[in-house]
């Protein structure tokens, strides 16, 4: 882009006495601008100046010198730069006197006298920085007349530091000075160094006199004359030293020193040299700029105290204000200068509501009531509608100004708001600038300003190639273009500021615009009123004619209108890519382009970013207009292919925004002007559908009682007078341009708020397109616009519009013959419609009034009809949700039970929103019971056809399945032709569609004489065969014709064995094989039970199991369907454990019962049952039945033995059986109950419910009898129902509806069951069986033991003889240390080994060990030992056990160490694992090959002595001791003892 003039730029004005600049610009002006600056702020924190520009002023001189990147202004603009608007420079004057002050400012020769400044701080212009140029070649001349010089320009031209604390007014203009010493070569000075002891050691003066110091150079005098004493003032002396070759040879110095010094400068020292200067001119100019800021900080707050005193006029401290504002801007700091602007504003604001009517404002702050621009125009404008001449001189246009140049008034005529439009600054300091022109002129500076931050500076000619870009692109549909400038690749626009810039212009025009209207009424009215800008409506105020009011009104919507046009131009960016249009060209005319955007004309644009097409997936796409360009697509389309996409810049979707409220508000004024002209936009002439809840309402004029009596209301005027913006005049001109241009500005707005991303304005825009497009009967635009923005309507909650826009979307279509687009917009207006039928019906019911009748409702009357003829053509079916056309759908309570039948018919209430009648074919509803694993479902249909009416019908859907359960409404279809209305509801998660559906639960139940069927476990259990199952079929009052009964499994991994089936009714056999789950008879009279047994099989142990069972069957009233899935608890009741005693020749089995649950069990008998090998005894039975508890198993003693001379064969049978005849309690509990309720209910007229009575209650019994409930019960005999008075019936019988005679179904179940518990809270527990007892089997294994050893110590007769009876017990005993002679008896059995015949059977060998504690017992005597048992030579008894010959007797001797009664030793036989003897085995005669040794055995020992003892007591009949303390220790002491005779005794030391 351009680098504009009007940037950051300070002026320096040198003094050059010596003509020695034009040696010194070549080095200086390159250098600059200055960059890089920062400044500490008063009262922020450090500001940072990217760039500043100097403006090098000759003293006296017009023509400055600028940096060398500020490009020149073209020729045209040279002698009017300073005032542009667009091209102003910072602190510049914008009005001619206040530019000639300043010419007279600058012109001050040397040694002159200042001219007088202006009082007012704020115009003045003045310099920052003041340099002396200074040239002075030797020693000689300095001290002769250079140094004089110098004293005399800094008297005449700078103050002393005294002269500046005293007059702290100069400090508005304070400036610093600075000496700049430029060296020319072959000179004096050109050889000396910049410090005395900087050049060679032979150049060095000599210092062998302390008082006599060597000469300084010239740069050091300058310091040492010119620069302050103290320490923190800055140095104001720079030398820059002139190369030879950048001097013209004509004034090169001829003359060499005699004596040359042989100093020369290097580069580096030069570049240093330099750096030197501009880091001091920086300073320099923030020091000077840091005083003028305090200053004027310090004015300003002194004035702003001020303000309540008499006298204080606010354009003053305007203009005060300003000045700082504008310093802020000539430095770069353009954010704190636009903050200045904006408190100008607020305080403008607050100046102007102090002076509005009834507040007492200064009169030194009052401004004018009106503009005399304004009046001139709004007179001329008014004298050319009533045709009669109107002539001023000084007529001035309202966008006129005083331009410099000779140009041309009307040349600038569409640029509205420019700060150089008028002498602002001029009339503000005189007081006479009126509200609307301070308005103006702030809001100019502040668009100055922000256009400066966003770095989008143009020139004035720039933006009026713009603004007629725009005009002519509209009016003539031409694009010429102006040639663009030359940019910078590497400068880009800040669209953060341009978004503010649109922002604070959509703020702007409103508010100025009822200023300027203000501003035209006070000027045209008689008794003018002061201003006031917030009360337009007051009373006092006369009425204005027609004519008057539409000239104002003209005035004000050209203004607002430019003014929006020319920001829109002055925020075109080339980074904002707007999207590509989609207009077509008007007919008869030439393919035009859309209206260009400026800037981004000069660059690609990006084609589209909203995807508007007609059609869709399936939708063909409209016929192309016969208009269309010949190329096909847009010619910015191949445009944009390669250009590089912008849209993650910061501040685009803002900026996008902003421009697209622009383009709005400018349609807006377009329209509104267009409506007087009775040219609408499409939006009156739509169908309307009203707010259903609106009541009725009359309107009524507030103000006609105020109007005189026979006055009429004037008839307005439409004029085009008092337009003066070309393109809006244009545009006004026809209908033709009115919506040529209505329609372009719409799609501009439309593509900006597609960059902003601004869905629902987008939508809105594209709305506004589709309703012009029907409106002028442009079917296929419309049809496209409306496609896309349709559902948007709807989905954001605007019902009543999408209805609007559905009805011309629909006559679009069916003008265009798309008939499938026209059934689908059919299908969905209808819906809509009748989603607002809905509203009004529920408001109507909520409010309780009486509302309108729903507009529109003629309207789709007959559109039902359309729709189903439409639809006959389509080859699909088209499904449409049930909540579209209906609002309820309820069922009407309960089933109605066929008399006689097991069919039943469900009623459905259904309310119709739609104004025509719907004739259906079919009509089916679905319901699922979501309580059973795996859900059941049924389907009741009717048959069409069908008359469903406005508003509420019914339905009555049939059904010959009954599968009883509790069920929900999922699924209603209703078919008419290919449309099929269909409702569904997820199962299991919240329905969004619950209030279609009311009360969707139904309770499908049996009655006690339909057909039934139950499963239950067979009584009969065999644990090592299959459990059977048993089937039981009722038949109630059918007459079976055909029945078929399918069973299948509904427990994983359950399998049923149906061919094994058996029909245990004797009367009745299968029509065919059972098999594949199937069971078939052919006919079965009523009344009739059939039992079927069939056994089955589990993968894995289940608690329960669940068996599906369905019965098709035949009757002479038709066919029917039943379905019932039972589960059947498999556990077991009980469980058995089992204790096994070994003996020589017999087995003691101890089988111990308990309950498997927490119910008891009642034992009616038991019995072991013996086996081809094992028989078995048991005691005496109980007379009475067992009860088992939890907490108090059975237990069972049994003694087997084995039979006499059955062989040890494979085949022989060993497995015994347990057969148990119990009951459990619970069962009977339930049976008690059901017995109850059965008698109960005979004769009420709830006979028929008994099933569903009692297949509720007996569940409660299961789930609700806790374990300590039944022991009660099981002890006391009697079964407490108090647990049933807790129970929430209504819960349980929900959804029954009423029965035939009106009578509700669950309040009366609920009724007899608190009754029938309070009349039966116990009921008596009969001893008898209540129910047939079960019985089981549980097989028996015999253990197979190898060996049964037997070991018994028996002590000799004669030490039992010897043993005496105690004196006090009574019974033998036993001394300590007595011997006891004993033998050891061992003897073993082989009778119970029945794993191993006996012909298979070796020797064994086993050890035994005799042990016993050694406090207790010394045992002598062979301990330890081995023996042998030999093998069986046969099966005979004689040989399974030991004989006299075999056993062994080992004699040992027992010596009891201690009193007390002493258990007898323990003897442990253990088996012996030997090579030698497994040898020896194999090498026996008797040994076969079918003896085969065990690598282990299964052994008992049968201990005769476990449990017996023997008392031992001390050997001593009297003892006689002393109590006292005389024993040892203190302890009693032993008298006298005398023992007894006890033969046998030995005396162990």
């Amino acid at each position: 882009m351009e680098q504009p003039f009007s940037t950051s730029k300070v002026t320096v004005e040198y003094f050059d006495p010596h003509d020695v600049f034009k040696l010194l610009a070549p080095g200086l002006v390159p250098r600059l601008p200055l960059r890089h600056l920062h400044w500490q702020s008063h009262a922020g924190p450090l500001r940072s100046i990217e760039t500043l520009h100097v403006e090098l002023v000759l003293s006296g001189d017009k023509n400055p010198l600028t940096s060398p990147t500020s490009s020149s202004p073209p020729p045209q603009q040279q002698q009017r730069s300073e005032n542009d608007g667009f091209q102003t420079q910072i602190g510049a004057a914008t009005a001619a006197t206040t530019q000639s002050t300043e010419s007279i400012d600058r012109h001050v020769a040397p040694n002159s006298i200042p001219a007088r400044r202006h009082q007012i701080p704020g115009l003045r212009r003045t310099p920052y920085l003041k340099i002396l140029l200074v040239r002075c070649d030797d020693n000689d001349s300095y001290k002769g007349h250079v140094r004089q010089e110098i004293r005399d320009w800094i008297k005449g031209h700078t103050l002393s530091p005294a002269s500046k604390k005293s007059n702290a007014a100069e400090n508005h203009d304070a400036f610093e000075w600075l000496i700049v010493h430029v060296v020319l070569p072959n000179t004096v000075a050109a050889t000396q160094p910049r410090k005395s002891d900087a050049g060679p050691s032979f150049d060095k003066p000599s210092t062998g006199s302390r008082w006599r110091p060597g000469s300084s150079t010239l740069l050091e005098k300058l310091r040492s004359d010119f620069n302050s004493s103290s320490k923190s003032t800055m140095d104001r002396v720079s030398q820059i030293r002139i190369g030879v070759n950048d001097v013209p040879y004509d004034i090169l110095p001829r003359v060499v020193p005699a004596v040359p010094s042989g100093y020369t400068e290097t580069e580096q020292e030069t570049e240093n040299a330099w750096t030197d200067l501009i880091t001091k001119v920086r300073n320099l100019i923030l020091s000077s700029f840091d005083m003028r800021v305090t200053q004027y900080e310090e004015d300003i707050k002194e004035k702003d105290a001020q303000r309540s005193l008499p006298g204080w006029n606010f354009c003053t401290f305007f203009i005060l204000k300003e000045g700082l504002a504008r310093g802020f801007e000539s430095v770069g700091l353009v954010e704190d200068a636009l903050v200045g602007y904006d408190e100008l504003s607020v305080g403008l604001d607050m100046i102007t509501k102090d002076q509005s009517p009834g507040r007492s404002g200064s009169a030194a702050n009052a401004l004018p009531a009106y503009t005399e621009d304004l009046k001139k125009l709004a007179l001329k404008a008014k004298a050319a509608v009533v045709e009669i001449s109107y002539e001023d001189d000084e007529v001035v246009g309202l966008d006129s100004s005083h331009s410099a140049g000779g140009q041309p008034k009307d040349l600038y005529d569409d640029i509205t708001i420019s700060a150089s439009k008028k002498p602002y600054r001029d009339l503000i300091v005189a007081n006479k600038v009126s509200l609307f022109d301070f308005r103006c002129y702030i809001f100019a500076r502040q668009i100055e300003l922000l256009l400066r931050l966003g770095n989008a500076w143009s020139t004035r000619e720039e933006l009026l190639a713009k603004l007629k870009e725009q005009q002519e692109s509209v009016l003539y549909g031409v694009a010429p273009r102006a040639p663009p400038p030359e940019h910078k690749e590497n400068e880009q626009e800040e669209l953060p500021m341009l978004a503010e810039m649109c922002r604070r212009t959509l703020d702007f025009i409103p508010s100025v615009s009822q200023v300027m209207r203000n501003d035209l009424l006070s000027a045209l009215s008689n008794t003018p009123k002061a201003v006031d800008e917030t009360d337009s409506s007051d009373p006092d105020v006369e009425s204005v004619d027609p004519l008057t009011n539409e000239i104002v009104e003209n005035l004000v919507v050209s203004f607002a209108f430019a003014t929006a046009q020319q920001i829109l131009a002055q925020t075109s960016t080339k980074s904002l890519p707007i999207p590509s249009s989609s207009l077509k060209p008007a007919d008869g005319h030439e393919p035009k382009a859309a209206i260009p955007e400026p800037k981004t004309m000069m660059h690609p644009a990006r084609s589209s970013s909203l995807n508007v097409r007609p059609g869709g997936t399936g939708v063909p796409h409209p016929p192309p207009s016969p208009n269309v360009f010949s190329g096909g697509l847009p010619q910015s389309v191949s445009d944009y292919e390669g250009a590089p996409s912008s849209f993650l810049k910061a501040g685009l979707e803002d900026l996008a925004a902003r421009r697209a409220e622009l383009y709005t508000l400018s349609r807006n004024i377009l329209e509104e002007s267009g409506k007087k002209r009775g040219w609408s936009n499409g939006w009156s002439h739509t169908p309307v559908f009203n707010q259903s809840i609106m009541v009725n309402m009359v309107e009524i004029d507030l103000g006609d009682e105020d109007r005189p009596s026979g006055q009429s209301v004037a008839e307005p005027v439409v004029s085009m007078s008092g337009i003066d913006n070309k393109l809006l005049k244009s545009a006004l001109d026809n209908s033709d341009d009115f919506y040529r241009l209505y329609e372009i500005l719409t799609d501009k707005a439309l593509r900006h708020y597609t960059v902003a991303n601004h869905t629902h304005s987008i939508q809105s825009t594209m709305a506004d397109l589709a309703v012009l497009k029907y409106h002028l009967e442009d079917y296929v635009s419309a049809a496209s616009y409306f496609w896309r923005t349709t559902p948007f309507f709807g989905e954001s909650g605007w019902s009543l519009l999408e209805l609007s826009m559905l009805m011309m979307y629909s006559k679009c279509l069916k003008q265009l013959q798309r008939k499938d687009e026209y059934v689908k917009v059919l299908l969905k207006l209808l819906s809509k419609a009748a989603a607002a039928e809905k509203e009004r019906q529920q408001a109507r019911s909520a409010f309780a009034i009486d509302t309108q009748n729903y507009p529109g409702r003629e309207d789709i009357k007959g559109l039902l009809d359309d729709l189903l003829m439409e639809s006959k053509t389509i080859s699909s079916e088209m499904r449409i949700p049930l909540s579209n056309f209906f609002s309820s759908v309820e069922a009407d309570g309960g089933p109605e039970y066929d008399e006689g039948q097991d069919g039943f018919t469900l009623g459905l209430k259904i309310n119709s929103l739609l104004v025509d009648d719907l004739t259906i074919d079919t009509a089916s509803v679905r319901v699922v019971d979501t309580t059973s694993k795996p859900m059941r479902e049924l389907w009741l249909k009717q048959e069409g056809p069908i008359l469903i009416r406005p508003g509420k019908s019914m339905l009555k859907l049939r059904s010959n399945a009954l599968i009883p359960g509790l069920y929900e409404i999922d699924k209603v279809n209703m078919k008419a032709g290919k449309l099929s209305l269909y409702f569904e509801r997820q199962l299991g998660y919240p329905d969004q569609t619950s209030d279609l559906v009311k009360s969707p639960q139904v309770s499908i139940y049996q009655r006690t004489q339909t057909l039934d069927v139950r499963l239950g476990i067979s009584k009969h259990i065999q644990l090592d065969q299959n459990t059977n199952v048993e089937l039981e079929l009722d038949t109630g009052w059918n007459n079976l014709l055909k029945a078929e009964i399918r069973v299948k499994a509904a427990t994983g991994g359950l399998r049923l064995l149906s061919s094994e089936a058996k029909c245990l009714s004797s009367a009745f056999e299968f029509s065919q094989t059972p098999g594949g789950g199937a069971f078939s008879f052919n006919s079965i009279p009523s009344q009739t039970t059939i039992q079927i047994r069939f056994p089955y099989t589990l993968e894995q142990d289940t608690p329960s199991i669940s068996v599906r069972i369905e019965v098709s069957y035949e009757t002479e009233h038709g066919s029917y369907f039943f379905s019932k899935s039972p589960v059947v608890h498999t556990g077991l009741a009980l469980g058995v454990n089992v204790q096994d005693v070994f003996k020589h020749k017999a087995l003691f089995s101890r089988f111990t019962v308990s309950t498997a649950s927490s119910s008891p069990l009642r034992l009616f008998n038991s019995e072991l049952l013996g086996s081809e090998m094992f028989e078995s005894t048991c005691g005496i039975p109980p007379s009475d039945p067992l009860i088992i508890f939890p907490r108090q198993p059975a237990s069972l003693l049994y003694k087997i033995k084995r039979k006499p001379g059955v062989k040890n064969d494979p085949k022989t049978s060993k497995t015994m059986y347990l057969k148990l005849h119990y009951s459990v309690l619970r069962e009977e509990i339930e049976a008690v109950m059901e017995k109850s309720l059965v008698a109960a209910l005979d004769g009420t007229t709830l006979r028929p419910l008994s099933r569903l009575l009692v297949s509720s209650v007996l569940p409660l019994v299961r789930n609700t009898m806790t374990g300590i409930e039944l022991e009660h019960a099981g002890l006391l005999g009697v079964v407490d129902t108090s647990f049933m008075a807790r129970v929430n019936y209504a819960k349980i019988f929900h959804g029954l509806g009423r029965s035939g005679t009106g009578t509700d179904i669950v309040g009366s179940l609920t009724s007899f069951l608190r009754t029938w518990q309070a009349e039966n809270a116990t009921l008596p527990f009969p001893t008898p069986k209540l129910i047939q007892p079960s019985c089981i089997l549980i097989p028996v294994d015999i253990p197979s033991v190898t060996i049964v050893h037997t070991t018994d110590i028996q002590l000799q007769p004669q030490v039992e003889a010897s043993a005496s009876p105690h004196p006090h017990l009574g019974y033998p005993a036993v001394c300590t240390h007595q011997l006891l002679p004993a033998t050891l008896h061992l003897k073993w059995t082989r009778m119970w080994d029945t794993a191993v015949p006996p012909s298979s059977q070796a020797d064994l060998e086993f050890s035994y060990e005799i042990t016993a504690p050694t406090d207790s017992w010394l045992l002598g005597g062979r301990r330890r030992g081995h023996f042998v048992i030999p093998a069986p030579g046969s099966d005979e008894e004689r040989d399974r056990s030991s004989s006299v010959d075999t056993e062994a007797e080992i004699p040992m001797m027992l010596i009891p160490l201690r009193e007390g009664w002493l258990p007898y030793p323990n003897v442990e036989i253990r088996e012996v694992q030997s090579d030698s003897h497994s040898k020896a085995v194999d090498n026996a005669p008797g040994s076969g090959s079918g003896v085969q040794p065990r690598p282990g055995i299964q052994q008992e020992t049968d201990a005769r002595n476990h449990g017996e003892t023997v008392h031992v007591i001390a050997d001593r009949n009297d003892v006689t001791f002393s109590l006292d303390a005389s024993g040892p220790g203190g302890g009693p002491l032993l008298l006298a003892a005398q023992r007894g005779g006890v033969e046998g005794r030995v005396l162990v030391a």
